[in-house]
């Protein structure tokens, strides 16, 4: 199959992991098989017992939905054998099950290709692009499922976010997104009906490298294996955050799993292991006091809103929110959307008019705005909390982003607000001024132009929770 080779190279595969790994591997595939032979067999062979499509089924128990199962099953089937291998009989051998870990765990995107073409479809050598939409779906599903069945999901409760359904096809939507066909991009209805080989199967995995990510979780966490692998990986670079500040049984949030997992990935690495509530609509009250009172000065931030018609949007702010009238943040700022789609909008270098909060002055714009310019934001929350526009024709000028809300002129419906990262260099200290402790209070200082005169008398030491 051109992609990834078994038998003259399956030391060479083996040798890819750590002693500890192989040894994994090896006690997994006893586990599966019933086989009492290590993974370098006698004399150095993979031993001669398989896995059948039972066995796995099996041992992954619950883990998975048996759909992803069979399309494991028939990724590992996939990894061509010399005549007389162990493994030809029908069933799935040692080789070919090491060498699937390899690929899939150490491997690029031509080693995953020929796996990832027989995972979406056993039977073609092309594969439909409907076939691979519900490859995509399956895959995200099963990675939902199987965080929350291992108890992995790090603070967030299904029960307090929106049904992952909706998310989950989103999600596999914008994997889509980045496929070709005869190295053309697929727009609407022609990605049902496109013909995909091999080599655009490698240029999707390559240009979309959750895909892996993705079957990494569902290999590690379906079948129990290679922990040390994803726990180093993901210290640096989470799948999802840490949820905390979760206290009120009211809350409910406006996302789901995928769509915290393709925000936060969108984030810079420092930033993706924590996510902390700061305010929420429907917990804290309809009020823009409130929310300065609970965002000022808390360092970076996802903003998420949904208006009266549905639609679910909001931006990344890379800086604290300071009340001045002048724009702020730099070019790690982006605006996104989550329903109807999910899609995020970098900046585009034409201006800089990331962030902008204000209140209180009557020759400038007050309230919170992303993008754009005054009047024309890409995303704004007036001061009179409740109402908001999204402009953009067609684009906005710093996010290129389109038109976020289902009404330019939009009634806010809900809205949340999650700190990301650690807390800034203020935060543990300890508060040092009334004002520390009641935020709210400092916000509305700001607000008036009468900011903390004591911060001048201030330990050197002592940090302001301010700008990065």
């Amino acid at each position: 199959m051109g992609n990834v080779e078994s038998s003259s190279h399956y030391h060479e595969h083996l040798s890819r992991f750590l002693p500890d790994e192989q040894a994994d591997i090896d006690s997994v595939f006893v586990a599966i098989s019933g086989s009492g032979e290590a993974v370098g067999g006698k004399g150095g062979k993979p031993a001669k017992k398989g896995v059948t499509l039972m066995m796995l089924k099996a041992h992954v128990k619950d883990a998975l939905p048996e759909s992803m199962v069979i399309r494991l099953y028939n990724g590992m089937k996939s990894i061509p054998l010399a005549e007389k291998s162990p493994g030809s009989n029908g069933q799935v051998g040692k080789e070919q099950f090491v060498v699937f870990m390899s690929a899939l765990f150490k491997g690029n995107a031509e080693e995953k290709k020929g796996i990832v073409m027989k995972m979406i479809s056993n039977t073609d050598s092309t594969v439909k692009g409907s076939q691979i939409i519900e490859f995509a779906e399956d895959l995200v599903g099963s990675v939902v499922h199987v965080l929350s069945y291992r108890k992995m999901l790090k603070g967030w409760n299904l029960k307090n976010m929106q049904n992952s359904t909706t998310g989950i096809k989103a999600l596999a939507s914008q994997f889509m997104s980045e496929l070709k066909a005869d190295g053309k991009r697929l727009e609407g209805g022609q990605v049902l009906d496109a013909i995909c080989d091999e080599s655009s199967i490698e240029d999707w995995v390559f240009r979309v490298p959750q895909v892996s990510t993705f079957l990494s979780v569902v290999v590690q966490q379906g079948l129990f294996i290679l922990h040390s692998l994803p726990d180093q990986e993901q210290e640096t670079l989470p799948l999802l955050p840490e949820c905390q500040g979760v206290r009120d049984s009211r809350f409910v949030s406006l996302l789901d799993i995928p769509s915290v997992t393709y925000i936060n990935s969108h984030l810079p690495s420092k930033l993706q292991h924590k996510w902390r509530l700061l305010f929420v609509s429907q917990v804290h009250g309809q009020s823009f006091t409130q929310l300065c009172g609970h965002i000022v000065n808390q360092g970076p931030c996802v903003l998420v809103l949904k208006d009266t018609d549905g639609y679910i949007f909001g931006g990344f702010s890379s800086c604290s929110w300071v009340v001045k009238p002048q724009f702020q943040g730099n070019n790690g700022c982006f605006l996104f959307s989550v329903s109807p789609s999910l899609e995020v909008f970098t900046n585009t270098g034409y201006n800089d008019h990331y962030m902008y909060l204000n209140h209180g002055q009557e020759t400038m714009p007050n309230g919170l705005g992303m993008g754009g310019q005054h009047e024309y934001f890409g995303l704004w929350i007036d001061s009179n909390y409740g109402r908001g526009h999204s402009k953009a024709k067609p684009r906005c000028t710093t996010y290129n982003s389109p038109q976020l809300s289902a009404k330019e002129n939009f009634t806010l419906d809900a809205m949340e607000v999650w700190a990301v990262g650690d807390p800034e260099s203020a935060a543990g200290t300890g508060p040092k001024s009334v004002l520390d402790a009641d935020p709210e209070a400092q916000a509305l200082l700001e607000m008036i132009g009468k900011g903390r005169k004591s911060d001048g008398f201030r330990d050197p030491g002592d940090g302001d929770g301010g700008d990065n």
